[in-house]
Parts: structure tokens; C-alpha cells; sequence
């Protein structure tokens, strides 16, 4: 069997046990638990040449659909195993010829216009309230990468430390202006508000988010310093003393990276003090394909950048880097904490979603967890401003004081 011929070498440093749809086992690699050995069983008997040819689309979807199963363990620890043996090698010479023609396609006809940017934002963002009251943390309500200075600390404290991480680098001061692009739920402008004083004016593409934030502004009192709009950051209009986005970038797509900075550079004020900070998700490798399992059940038109494509869109804006920091260990910590809620409430999830759907999220979270443990997956904070005088101080002090 040719699957298992290859599943027996990829699994080089831990193996599993593999059961295609005939009932057929056969032994991948060295399995270091015999007793209760991992195994991934086939239900279908096309997954023999799915899982050999694309295994990045068709694993998940067909795990989700409930057509492979994992005995002796979780699809957690299934991805685990698998990208630990992986890290960041190319899978096989099938999927990168697959993956390289679907980048091409992609590349030449998906154009993320704001129709189509409002569309794929109302698809994710707008699945239902109650997944996101599910997983997120109750403090912020954030759905970006955590800040564990202990991997210990609980997803609301590691959230603030998020939070203050991202104000110190802002190094705001009481009254300014703050553009808050692809705000989400308000977490950040409602922690700017209250920290600093702040004017945050956030804006979003998914109405169920802006309503969320209107709500909470007044609830809690700054309303006078909080708005929010249901908008494209393309239509922004006005100049601002500084400007965050957070876990927005991944949605821009390369096409338009020069756009997104060009326009920055327009918004921020001319005057010696304005600032932008960038936290988005990053691939260590080259510009690559989408994930197509995420690309088309969980965040359609998303898009992970490489650094050399970030760095490449600010030097044509005309823009200055004045700072940049990878987050290591941080976003898989984040993922874990977000499946282990997610799946406490698996009742309430399959009573409202189906059971396949606790597949798919799950799928998702743990996929993502497992990259960002044993692949390529990072957390880039970038500041830049618009000339040397904008650097808020000489040394970074004002940062870690």
C-alpha cells in the first residue's frame, strides 16, 4: 500500500498504527506505545490516495465529515505527532505541485475588494455569538495570540499582558486619537479607554462584532471615547495619532500588502509623534500557499504573510520599521486553552451545530496549535512610523519600564 509505504518514512521519529477501510493494519514507523499504540483508521477507501496526494485539504475535511477516526488519542495529538515529525519539510512532491498550481490560480483570481473582504469576514466572525462565548476569554472577549509570561497563567491574565504589551508600545498619551482596525469585540479600544483616555475609533466588516461593541461602550461608561463603524479600513477617512490592528493583517491578502501600508501611511498624522503597530500571525518560510482546509472552512480569503512579504509592502509605502518582536510559544498556548473550553461545552456546541461541527472546530484549533508548536507558524508585533522623529525614544525602555 503506497499510503503506508509513506506514512512509514514520514513518521520517522515516532510512528502510528494505520487501518485503511478493509480492515487492513499496518505498522508506520516505530510506534513506541504497543500496547495502546495512536491510530489513524481509514472509513473510505478513496482516503488512500486523498490522504497521499493533499493530505493539507482533505484530512480535515474528511476528519470533520467523520470518514477517518483516531484511536488512542485525540486528532490533538494525531497533528502533534505529525508535525513534530514534519516541522517545517514539505509534506510530499504531490501536495507542493498541488499546493503551487492552487497558489498560482488563487493568486490570479482571488481580488479581495471590500465586497468580497465583507463577505469572507461575515463568514467567520458571524458563525455565532455563543462559539466565540464558548472559547474566548471573559475578561477581553480577544481572538488573537495570548502574551504568557508564565505558561501557567489563565487566558484573561495572559490577554491583559497581550493588551498592556500593545499600549506600552503605542506609548499613548491621554486624549489622543487611536484608529483601531479590525477591532473585533472591542477588547483592545475598551482597555485604551479606560487605561489611558484615550478616543479609539474602531471599525470592523462583521456587523454582529460592531453591534457587540456599541453595546459594551455604553455598558461600561465610554461611549464619550469609544465609536465604532461598520466599514473597510480603504474608507477611512481622516489622520490619526496612532493606529492598531491586531490579528487583522492575515485578511488583506498579498495583492493588496502595499495598499494596507499606503493607506496607514496616509492616516497617521504628520506630526513628528504618530505611530502604527502591526500583530499578525507569520510564516518563517517563504511566500507560500494558503492552508486550504482553513482557507475554505474556516477563514475564506485568508492569507498568512511571510516577512520578506511584510517588509517589502512598508519599504514601498514609505513607512519605517522602528520595531519589531516575534512571539514564540505563545499563539499554541492560546489555541489550547481556546479547544479545551470549546470542548467542555461539546454538549451545548452539538446541540445547537451538530457533531460534525465539533470535528471541524476542533480540527481547526488543534491544526493550528500543533503549527505554531512544531512548524512555521510565529507572531510578528511590527511599529512603524512615517520618519525618525515619529521613534518614540532612543532605546526601548519606554516599552519594558
Amino acid at each position: 500500500m503506497i499510503l503506508a509505504r509513506f506514512l512509514s518514512k514520514f513518521f520517522a521519529k515516532e510512528g502510528i498504527v494505520l487501518i485503511d477501510s478493509r480492515g487492513q493494519k499496518y505498522i508506520c514507523g516505530e510506534v513506541k506505545n504497543k500496547e495502546k499504540p495512536l491510530t489513524l483508521k481509514l472509513l473510505k477507501k478513496d482516503l488512500n490516495w486523498k490522504l497521499l496526494i493533499y493530505p493539507e485539504l482533505y484530512l480535515g475535511e474528511e476528519y470533520y465529515k467523520g470518514n477517518i477516526e483516531i484511536e488512542n488519542g485525540t486528532i490533538y495529538d494525531f497533528l502533534n505527532l505529525s508535525l513534530k515529525n514534519l516541522g517545517r519539510k514539505k509534506i510530499n512532491i504531490y501536495s507542493t505541485i498541488i499546493n503551487n498550481l492552487v497558489y498560482g490560480y488563487k493568486f490570479i483570481s482571488n481580488h479581495n475588494f471590500i465586497g468580497a473582504s465583507k463577505r469572507n469576514a461575515e463568514m467567520h466572525y458571524n458563525r455565532g455569538e455563543d462559539i466565540y462565548d464558548w472559547m474566548l476569554d471573559k475578561e477581553h472577549r480577544q481572538y488573537s495570540c495570548a502574551l504568557f509570561k508564565d505558561p501557567k497563567e489563565t487566558l484573561e491574565q495572559a490577554q491583559t499582558n497581550k493588551l498592556s504589551h500593545i499600549v506600552k508600545k503605542l506609548n499613548l498619551k491621554p486624549g489622543q486619537r487611536v484608529l483601531d482596525i479590525g477591532c473585533g469585540w472591542g477588547g483592545l479600544s475598551r482597555y485604551i479607554a479606560k487605561e489611558i483616555g484615550c478616543e479609539v475609533h474602531g471599525i470592523s466588516l462583521a456587523s454582529n462584532q460592531i453591534e457587540y461593541c456599541k453595546n459594551k461602550a455604553k455598558e461600561n461608561k465610554l461611549d464619550n471615547l469609544l465609536s465604532y463603524k461598520l466599514c473597510d479600513y480603504r474608507e477611512v477617512k481622516g489622520t490619526w495619532d496612532r493606529i492598531v490592528n491586531v490579528g487583522f493583517f492575515e485578511h488583506v491578502s498579498p495583492k493588496f500588502y502595499k495598499t494596507f501600508f499606503k493607506k496607514i501611511n496616509d492616516l497617521l498624522k504628520d506630526n513628528g509623534d504618530s505611530l502604527c503597530l502591526t500583530h499578525t500571525i507569520a510564516t518563517t518560510n517563504p511566500p507560500s500557499p494558503a492552508n486550504p482546509f482553513i482557507n475554505k472552512y474556516i477563514f475564506n480569503g485568508g492569507k498568512v504573510p511571510s516577512g520578506s512579504q511584510i517588509t517589502k509592502a512598508i519599504e514601498q509605502s514609505g513607512l519605517v520599521i522602528s520595531g519589531w518582536e516575534s512571539l514564540i510559544d505563545h499563539y499554541n498556548l492560546t489555541l489550547d486553552h481556546w479547544r479545551e473550553r470549546f470542548l467542555n461545552n461539546d454538549y451545548d456546541v452539538k446541540k445547537a451545530y451538530g457533531s460534525n461541527f465539533i470535528r471541524l472546530w476542533d480540527f481547526y484549533l488543534s491544526s493550528c496549535s500543533a503549527a505554531f508548536k512544531w512548524s512555521d507558524l510565529l507572531v510578528y508585533q511590527i511599529e512603524t512610523v512615517k520618519d525618525f522623529k515619529s521613534v518614540p525614544g532612543r532605546t526601548r525602555d519606554y516599552i519594558y519600564n
